[in-house]
């Protein structure tokens, strides 16, 4: 039978990753979980945070399953509410028999996130460790790995938390001087208020430049492959992905569609496309591989065009060129090195609107390759890893961004303008606290634990 279920909605979901495996977990989160306990064990009480070995019972009393419970009770969870965990054999149809009897015992199953959710709403964690759980299972290298680990164990949270604690104290000072205007003391002038306004903009500054790097260790870098046919592409691809990803062929035309490849330079996750040559042509299946390869150029952060050095800048080079967005920052790669004998090499050239970079390497032989990967972690922004960083959003970077403007406009205010300062100063406290949850609407929730996993 049915449990009565409570004010808070009991949700129950599977944590593990789909498909098979040795262990396999079920979570629930509700109020007043116990007698759920009770009924999935068979009637035996589980002391808190003791594992208990028992058979996961149906409604008839029959073993679904046998493993490990896990009590938790509020506020001493994860989610800060009851919770269960049930940690059975990892195969996807005893997971979904548990699940099951979870919803024949009143919970529902959870929504994408909502137990981080409920986590954030229950002041377990605020909003930015809830989003790096995400960035955590979602890292791709080792250092956005540690990265991500720091800003769930508050990293980034304590430097926002110290910035708001800054900007309070400066307010107060501010909204002092103007709720007692009659008294003889200067408060700002006392209290050295240009001198903490001054340190506010260099700390918060430091910390924009710290999330700016965590932003390229978790966006990483979109660069394009383009060129002429035939002039080694998809070699390249391969050299810097260390596999055979594309064909390699002397056929002009072989690629038809983006092939795409991840790889990790020194952390940083770039994720290179390798177009189909850019050129006109009457095949209607490689006219449309061209289409792709134009979106894939309008989302990329950069392109890499590759050139025959025994031809140069071609006429087909040129067109490859002229199709790309005026904006799109470009490096233009001289392959084929060791055919001429010549040394790798990298040089720029300041084209008017763009600077270009130039890069002479041997996709063959790996000549250069080093060159070129160093041109690409310095188009991402990336300047290595330190102690200091911590993954962080775009967001994120927005929220700092807004908040740095606003007290730039704060120096601006003179010394009949206090309101207006104090106003900026708000503003700017404001920016920080949506970083951490104290100023995010509704709305904005959904959106970021829409994106989670279930189970999280």
């Amino acid at each position: 039978t049915a449990m009565t279920p409570s004010k808070a909605p009991t949700i129950a979901a599977v944590a593990t990753a789909a498909g098979r495996g040795g262990v396999g977990i079920v979570r629930i989160s509700g109020s007043s979980l116990m007698p759920f306990a009770q009924a999935l064990s068979g009637g035996k009480t589980p002391r808190p945070r003791t594992a208990l070995y028992t058979d996961f019972s149906d409604a008839d009393g029959n073993a679904i399953d046998n493993g490990i419970l896990l009590y938790f009770p509020a506020p001493a969870s994860f989610t800060g509410e009851d919770v269960i965990e049930l940690q059975g054999h990892g195969g996807p149809v005893v997971m979904q028999m548990l699940l099951a009897r979870c919803v024949e015992l009143g919970a529902r199953i959870a929504e994408a996130g909502e137990f981080s959710k409920r986590a954030f709403l229950n002041g377990k964690i605020d909003l930015a460790q809830a989003e790096s759980i995400a960035d955590l299972i979602d890292a791709s290298s080792q250092t956005a790995a540690r990265m991500a680990i720091r800003s769930l164990k508050g990293a980034f949270s304590e430097k926002i938390h110290a910035l708001v604690d800054n900007l309070i104290t400066l307010r107060m000072l501010v909204e002092a001087t103007l709720d007692f205007p009659e008294e003889e003391i200067d408060f700002l002038e006392a209290a050295d208020a240009q001198g903490q306004l001054a340190a506010l903009r260099a700390e918060l500054a430091a910390v924009l430049a710290a999330a700016e790097q965590g932003a390229v260790l978790r966006e990483g870098l979109h660069a394009v492959l383009a060129g002429a046919p035939n002039v080694g592409k998809s070699s390249l691809l391969n050299a810097l992905a260390g596999e055979d990803v594309a064909i390699v062929t002397h056929i002009a035309g072989t690629t038809r569609d983006t092939v795409r490849e991840h790889i990790t330079l020194d952390g940083v996750p770039i994720r290179i496309t390798d177009t189909a040559g850019l050129r006109e042509t009457d095949d209607l299946v490689e006219q449309i591989g061209i289409e792709r390869s134009e979106k894939a150029l309008g989302d990329a952060d950069i392109a890499l065009v590759l050139v025959d050095p025994a031809e140069g800048i071609n006429a087909a080079t040129q067109a490859v060129l002229d199709r790309l967005p005026e904006s799109l920052p470009r490096i233009i790669v001289y392959n084929k090195a060791d055919l001429r004998g010549e040394t790798p090499k990298r040089t720029e050239h300041d084209t008017g609107s763009l600077k270009e970079i130039r890069i002479t390497l041997s996709a063959k032989t790996g000549a250069g390759l080093d060159l070129l990967k160093q041109a690409l972690l310095d188009a991402a922004g990336w300047q290595g890893e330190s102690e200091g960083l911590f993954l962080a959003r775009s967001r994120h970077i927005r929220a700092l961004e807004t908040a740095q403007a606003e007290l730039e406009q704060a120096v601006q205010c003179g010394a009949g303008q206090l309101e207006l300062l104090a106003e900026h100063l708000r503003l700017s406290q404001r920016a920080c606290g949506e970083i951490t949850g104290e100023f995010t609407a509704d709305d904005l929730l959904g959106v970021i634990f829409s994106r989670f996993c279930i189970g999280k």
